[in-house]
């Protein structure tokens, strides 16, 4: 087995905790680049791809050991707003799997040591329309539709070969069975991750009911929140064990508030390394950071979890 190929994800989780990166957003954004636009950080992958890898790689060398891919707004239809056909779209999702597999590289030749996967992102459908939906939930949409809207980039990012799908910031229970549907049969496992408002989703369903049927998914490998103020983290990691029995994924934001009409963050930020042991002892096995977390934090994460 190669430094290109780690072994497989799970096999990590059994042993241990494995740190996730940061946000892929305030990483680019600190490097200057705008992504005022509603593709997002996705609309890099076309104009900018080596400032992708970039991202991924200061991660990498921040002692994260997932690189999440910049694909959580890309999507067949997001792209065919900007004029993008379905092949060059395609291309485009492969290309983010592959741009986090270069970072891994560059980062061992660098001296990074052991394993470094490659998460393939899956945003919501709300990600898709740009204007906050992925905090509401409630699209109006069957399971479904839904599920239809979801397989053929599932497939491409599948077919990519990451050593997981991150089904991330799910709002819904709702869209949660749609992925869950649409991940069956691609020979990629997953983890699900909601982002949630207290004990909830963000569209209101108590996370007992949201992680159930994760519990009996195959495909998924863990199962979690992101994308949520850290004070949040603890109750849904202990919910998360009782229902599915499953290794947890937590990812929070820094604990600042996004506007989307003003499309900025607000608040002050509550993420600290102290709180990654209590996650810990409380049965998170992936550990990272969403929005506004940046490799300073990671490296914090990475010395909690190498001390512990």
């Amino acid at each position: 087995m190669t430094s290109d190929t780690p072994p497989p994800l799970t096999e990590a989780l059994a042993a241990g905790t494995v740190v996730l990166d940061g946000g892929m957003s305030n990483q680019l954004e600190s490097a200057g680049h705008d992504l005022s636009d509603e593709l997002w950080s996705a609309r890099l992958l076309a104009e900018r791809p080596e400032a992708i890898t970039e991202a991924h790689l200061a991660y990498f060398e921040a002692g994260a050991n997932v690189a999440i891919t910049s694909s959580y707004q890309a999507t067949f239809e997001g792209f065919a707003k900007r004029g993008i056909g379905r092949e060059e779209a395609a291309r485009l999702l492969t290309l983010s799997v592959e741009l986090a597999r270069e970072a891994a590289r560059q980062a061992h030749a660098e001296g990074v040591a052991g394993p470094l996967w490659v998460a393939a992102s899956v945003g919501p459908y709300g990600a898709m329309l740009a204007d906050g939906s992925e905090y509401r939930g409630r699209y109006g949409l069957s399971v479904a539709e839904l599920e239809r809207f979801h397989r053929p980039r599932l497939e491409v990012l599948a077919a990519a070969g990451p050593d997981v799908l991150a089904l991330e910031t799910v709002p819904d229970a709702d869209e949660a069975a749609a992925l869950l549907r649409a991940v069956r049969g691609l020979d990629t496992p997953a983890w699900l991750s909601y982002t949630v408002d207290g004990g909830r989703t963000r569209a209101g369903q108590p996370l007992e009911e949201a992680f159930a049927p994760a519990a009996d998914a195959d495909e998924v490998i863990a199962v979690g929140v992101n994308c949520c103020a850290p004070e949040d983290v603890e109750h849904a990691i202990e919910t998360a064990v009782r229902v599915t029995g499953k290794p947890v994924v937590v990812y929070p934001n820094s604990g600042e508030a996004w506007d989307a009409g003003a499309r900025a963050w607000n608040g002050r930020t509550s993420f600290t390394a102290e709180q990654v042991e209590a996650w810990r002892r409380a049965g998170a096995r992936l550990i990272g950071g969403c929005c506004r977390v940046g490799p300073q934090a990671i490296t914090s994460i990475a010395q909690a979890v190498g001390a512990a």
